[in-house]
Parts: C-alpha cells; structure tokens; sequence
C-alpha cells in the first residue's frame, strides 16, 4: 500500500515562488554590477602590471621614478586642498545665511547657487576664460593682464562646480538645530560668537567633514576644468587623458587610474565612516530653532548670498553671452552663426546626447530601484554585500571606469565585444559611474515605507513581485520618476566618464565642447554648453509638471 503524498500548502508554494522571484531580482541586479564596475576595475588593476617582461611593479616603478610624478601628485593634492577649503568655508557661509537667517529672496538665490550642477563641469572653466583668460572681459575692460590658466585658474573653475555639492550638504547640517541650547547660551550671557563657536559648529561638524571629503572626491577627479584651463599645469585625471589618448599607453594609464582610485576611495570610506559615528543631535524632547528677523545679521546674510550666487550667475551668463557674439572678443555683434553648428556632425552629438541620456535614465531606474528593492527584502550577509557593491561606484572616478571600459570590452575574445562602439555601452557607463548616487536615493524613498504594507500584503496572499507592483512602486512613483530624472541629467552633463569611449558615430555634446574649445572655436564651444543647460532645463521643468500632476493624483485618490 503506497502512502499519499503529503500536500503542498499555499504557503510553502507562495514561499517557494517569492524566493525564486528574490533570486531572479537579485541576479537581475548583482550580474551587471559585476559585469560594469568589478569586471572593469579588476582588468585595470591587472593591466597595470602587465610589463613588456611579464607581471610585476615595473610600470609603478618607471612612473614614481619618473620626474613628473612627484609634481603631478603634487599638483593635484594641491588643486584639491586648496579648493576644498574655500568650497567648504564659502558653502558654509552661504548655507548658514540661507538656514538661520530671515533674509528675503532665499529661493532665487537657492536656485542661483544649483546652477553648475546643470552644466557640464568644463562650463565653469569656459566662463571664467571668458572672464579673466588672456582676451577675457576684465583684460580688455581694465587693461590688465591677468593670467588666469595653470593652478588658479583650475581652483577657480572646480570651486564653482562642487559649490552646490558642498551647500546642499550643509545646508542639509544647518536646517535642524535644538533651540533649548541656544535659549540656555543667551540666558547665560554667551555672545554671539561663543554662540557660534560653542553650539552651530560641534553641531555640524559632521557636516562640514562629510563635506570636505566629497568635494575633495569632486575636484581631485575632475577632468574637464583642468583640461580647459590648466595649461601646463597636470593633474592626475588630466594625465591619464595624455596617456591613454595622446600616446595609447594603457598599461602606464591604468597605472595612473589606480593612483587617482585611492585618494578618491579613501575619500569616500572616510566619508561613510564619519556619517556612523554621527548621532542624531534632535530628540524627542527638542524644540525647533525658529529663526526671527534680525536687520543686521539679515543684511549681512543677503551681502554673502548676494555676492556668492552673483559670482556663479556670472560665469554662466557670459558663457551664454558669448554664444550670442559673432567673434568673441573681437566682433561683440549679436549674430546666431554659432548656434548653425556648421562643425564636423553638426548638431548630431546634443541629440546623441539626448537618447544616451534617456537610455541611461531608463535603466538607471530599473537596476537601482530593482537593487533597493531587493537590499529591503535580505535581511542578511547578503543584503549587506549587495548593498556594498551598489555603493560601490562612489569611489570610482569616471575617468577610471571609462578606462576600464575599454580594457574589458574593446576585447575581441569578450563576448559582450559588439557593445563597444555604441550609444549603449555610454548609457551604461553612465548609469554605473552615478550608481551609488542613485541607489541611494531609491533606498532612502523605500526604507520610509513601513513595513506593515508589505506584512499586509503578504498576509493577504499576495508574493513579492506583486508587492512590488501593486504596493512599493505606486507609493514611491515620484522618487522612480526623480531617479530617472537624475540620471538623465548627470548623462547629460558628464564628461569624464565617457571621453575615452566617445567615436566620432557616438560623440556626445560634453566631448563636442572640449573639443571644440581645444580647437580654438570658443563661441561654438560657449553655443554647445547653451543647449545643453537648455535640455537639462526643460528635462527639470517636465519633472516639476509630473510631480505637480502625481500629487494632484494622489490627492484625488485620498479623497
């Protein structure tokens, strides 16, 4: 007599198919962080050893022993120290006077200080050639003679273009303070610069150190800037570019890229390890800081904002202004010649840009809201790996992964080989260059879901995937679309990342700028920078009307 098979619950059944979903979401997720950010870091950390005798330290050797190396070390610890240091000191001034202060217009000049981060990174250096360069607007004005290319120049241009990065942090550190602490210092008799001394800095002192280490990230790894208006004056990410392109040394390139790669991990381990040891300062028993108006702290808060986002309004509008002269700075007439395009491909590389950027936008959403997803739902070792391998782009420079790009699929024995050459493989070095970024801004949307939604829906039959579809998604749908909207803006903007891997089939618009700037065409280069800022523009614009439109949705739906 055979014994009846003992049935199968819905449970175990529902049990069985959510971890197969689990598991195909997460090979889905973890496959192409493997294929796009450890395949390419390992092939260039191999590829630096390689030697015309075999394996071994011969090309470190060559280098460090090579008379450059200490100056462009040095160039670049120097570039970076410098402008980390007047980026933080004004950040924290502008962010203080738009945080604990009561002064007027604080939106325009919010909106004034964001502009760089909507522009390529080689705009800032353009704008101030256009500025204080050899036949720039101070020179000719004052007869002065100015020169502004080499390390200045380069401090310059990189303090515009992490400014934002630096302020919105600490803008971020200033927006919370316990008014307790600041009632006890006035009823004790504190001035106000033991005030300041005494409670505002230890209380954003993690700020202002989360700061320095991203912006020094930021600028130690910037290529376009130092490329526009740095001379003879070599940085790191500046010489890898002459190695790799100028002499197709990839071995001695790789060598470099794994040089620039530690300053800027250390960088972000030290940052991530200053943010957990920061312990929150507001509790349950403070009491907001209620800023009140105050005439003279008010009007010096509007001289600093006044001054700083006129500065940064400066370099863009000239840039601007000089797409619009026939000949800068010899012909000032208003002509529109240079918007005409009438360059090799012509307008093609801004409409390149235009899909890459979609692409990007497209599949950054789907492997960063997919990977959070996932990282909610293990609640082990694994989720922790895998939430280490989606932050780990962070700590690659672009320039670093491009290169590694080329080692791993200019490769003829690879079997992804047919990608190189394509708009694809842009959008994917794109979307793993800012993946941290990303992931991050999906985890932190779906970890202030409770997870009663998911325990209700799962108790009501329903698996993970119909979870995800029915409950996640729906109620995160503005930060999805914010994700999208981010990485279509930084493909837009980026250059590093995809200088090595550009053709003259796949040129995009940030590379169209450099170029033509090197070749002298500065108004072409000046109309370029215009449209892009234009389409990154309207691409925020069109974000705006679809979160305007999904929270009237929301609204009607409550009702």
């Amino acid at each position: 007599m055979t014994a009846a098979a003992a049935p199968v619950s819905p449970a175990s059944r529902r049990f069985d198919s959510d971890w197969i979903a689990v598991l195909g979401v997460t090979t889905a997720v973890v496959v192409p962080l493997v294929v796009f950010v450890v395949a390419p870091l390992f092939e260039i950390f191999k590829t630096s050893f390689v030697t015309a005798d075999g394996i071994g330290m011969g090309n470190y050797v060559r280098y460090v022993n090579s008379p450059k190396f200490a100056r462009v070390v040095g160039n670049s610890l120097a570039v970076a120290a410098t402008t980390t240091a007047i980026t933080v000191l004004l950040a924290y001034a502008f962010a203080y006077a738009m945080r604990r202060t009561a002064m007027p217009l604080k939106n325009v000049f919010g909106s004034v200080a964001l502009l760089p981060l909507f522009a390529p990174s080689l705009v800032q250096a353009l704008g101030i050639v256009f500025m204080f360069g050899r036949n720039g607007l101070i020179n000719r004005t004052f007869g002065l003679s100015i020169d502004i290319y080499g390390f200045w120049g380069i401090v310059l241009s990189d303090v515009f273009y992490s400014f934002p990065h630096a302020y919105l942090i600490l803008s971020a550190a200033l927006a919370v303070a316990d008014a307790r602490l600041y009632e006890s210092a006035q009823v004790l008799g504190a001035s106000r610069a033991r005030i300041f001394r005494d409670i505002t800095l230890p209380s954003t002192k993690y700020g202002i150190l989360s700061a320095t280490f991203v912006v020094f990230t930021i600028v130690i790894t910037d290529f376009g800037n130092p490329m526009v208006i740095g001379g003879d004056y070599n940085v790191l990410a500046t010489e890898i570019y002459n190695q790799v392109s100028g002499q197709g040394n990839f071995q001695m390139g790789a060598v470099i890229g794994v040089m620039l790669l530690i300053p800027a991990a250390l960088a972000v381990i030290a940052e991530k390890w200053i943010m957990r040891r920061h312990s929150a300062s507001i509790t349950e028993r403070s009491q907001p800081l209620v800023v009140l108006r105050e005439r003279w702290r008010d009007a010096a808060g509007v001289v600093v904002a006044s001054l700083i986002t006129a500065m940064i309004a400066a370099i863009v509008l000239i840039v601007v202004v000089a797409s619009f002269v026939t000949l800068w700075p010899y012909n000032m007439h208003v002509s529109l010649r240079h918007y005409r395009f009438e360059v090799q491909n012509g307008l093609q590389p801004l409409w390149t840009s235009i899909w890459v950027s979609l692409m990007a936008a497209g599949i950054g959403v789907i492997v960063t809201i997919g990977g959070a997803c996932v990282t909610r739902r293990l609640r082990s070792a694994a989720g922790q790996c895998l939430y280490f391998l989606s932050i780990l782009p962070a700590a690659v420079p672009g320039m670093v992964l491009g290169l590694g790009y080329i080692l791993v699929f200019n490769n003829p024995q690879n079997p992804l080989e047919f990608l190189y050459g394509t708009l694809l493989i842009l959008a994917l070095c794109n979307v793993y260059h800012y993946h941290a970024q990303g992931f991050l801004i999906a985890t932190t949307s779906i970890n202030q879901i409770s997870r009663v939604f998911d325990e209700a829906s799962t108790s009501l039959g329903a698996g993970f995937l119909r979870t995800l579809r029915d409950v996640i998604l729906p109620i995160i749908a503005p930060s999805i679309v914010s994700v999208g909207v981010f990485f279509f803006v930084r493909s837009m903007v980026t250059l590093s990342a995809v200088i090595f891997l550009v053709t003259p089939v796949t040129q995009v618009a940030a590379v169209s700028v450099l170029l033509l700037d090197d070749a002298g065409n500065v108004n072409q280069a000046a109309a370029f920078s215009v449209c892009i800022m234009l389409v990154v523009a309207l691409a925020l614009l069109l974000f705006r009307i679809i979160l305007r439109a999904s929270g009237a949705a929301s609204v009607s739906l409550i009702r």
